[in-house]
């Protein structure tokens, strides 16, 4: 998950400097990160209640 943010930073940079389809990517990547990070939630939480 940290690597494919770390790679959204270029795509970020060159959306500020007005590029529309590093807008698209950048999109793309932080719905896969929110994805990613509800699957690790869902699964902290599993854990916690079966404890």
């Amino acid at each position: 998950m940290i690597d494919a943010l770390t790679e959204a930073l270029s795509d970020a940079a060159k959306h500020d400097r007005g590029n529309g389809a590093a807008g698209t990517r950048v999109r793309k990547s932080m719905q896969a990160a929110k994805g990613a990070a509800q699957d690790v939630r869902k699964q902290v939480q599993a854990d916690k209640n079966a404890s």
